[in-house]
């Protein structure tokens, strides 16, 4: 008779829990597991997880615009994951732990919410974002730019500069005004950069044009509601679609696209705008 040879668990395996605090509770235990007892878990730094938790958040943010939400949900988790790790590494060296970061962004949001846990009135959205950006200023910050990460992506970055200096009112008063910087920024940058008579042209000086031309655009998306960085996203993730739809049907027809004219691939390119 041959003997059981499956060995049991080293730890109990925590059961589901039916409510956010068990829920919560159960990662955190799981994690303090790992981090003492899995080899992989306990070498891990906040240095060497920063990647990671970046990676982590660009599949959250594609989730989203793919409108998935089984995906939403896991990457929430991932997500969630890495900033209970965080804490759990901080507290090894008593900076801090998950208390205090649960505690800390509590207190930060009661401060800045002075219209529902104090006497402020506001009328509208507005009024709140003013309030928070003056009361950040009380807090310490010396400018309302001080909050835009230096390491953001630049086009989110112009996003956010333009939002944080709407909250203090320095901004333009409707979306006509804005509309006539765009064109005032595309003729400075066409006069810079001019592909019709084939002039010499200053590269650095068309860069820094070019450049006020996708703020200008940017601030105008703003006044239309429009966020730039899913806009371009979604037109990314066109285009990759109607580029791999090309491919394959060029494939199918026993052809190499390197080999093919540029009106033989809009046949079929056409073919996937109509899809």
């Amino acid at each position: 008779m041959k003997k059981n040879t499956k060995t049991m668990p080293k730890n109990p395996i925590p059961a589901s829990a039916n409510n956010p605090a068990d829920a919560f509770n159960r990662l955190l235990t799981v994690l303090d597991t790992l981090r003492t007892q899995c080899p992989w878990d306990k070498k891990q730094t906040m240095e060497t997880l920063r990647h990671l938790t970046i990676e982590e958040t660009y599949e959250l943010s594609d989730a989203i615009l793919e409108g998935d939400l089984d995906e939403i949900k896991k990457e929430l988790g991932d997500v969630m994951m890495h900033l209970v790790f965080y804490s759990r590494i901080a507290s090894e060296t008593n900076d801090f732990n998950i208390i205090d970061v649960l505690n800390g962004v509590c207190d930060k949001l009661i401060n800045r919410h002075p219209h529902i846990y104090g006497d402020v009135e506001v009328q509208n959205e507005e009024d709140v974002k003013r309030n928070w950006e003056q009361i950040k200023l009380k807090e310490g910050n010396k400018s309302v730019l001080a909050g835009v990460p230096s390491s953001l992506p630049a086009l989110v970055k112009a996003a956010r500069i333009q939002e944080k200096a709407r909250g203090v009112g320095f901004d333009w008063e409707n979306k006509n005004q804005v509309w006539e910087k765009v064109e005032e920024e595309l003729q400075e940058f066409k006069a810079e950069f001019n592909v019709v008579d084939h002039t010499a042209i200053d590269i650095e000086k068309a860069e820094s044009e070019f450049g006020d031309v996708l703020f200008s655009l940017i601030n105008y998306a703003r006044f239309i509601n429009i966020n730039p960085e899913n806009a371009l996203e979604k037109t990314n993730k066109k285009f990759i679609k109607r580029f791999k739809y090309l491919e394959t049907k060029a494939k199918d027809n026993g052809k190499a696209l390197a080999d093919m004219t540029l009106a033989e691939m809009d046949i079929y390119w056409n073919e996937a705008k109509k899809l």
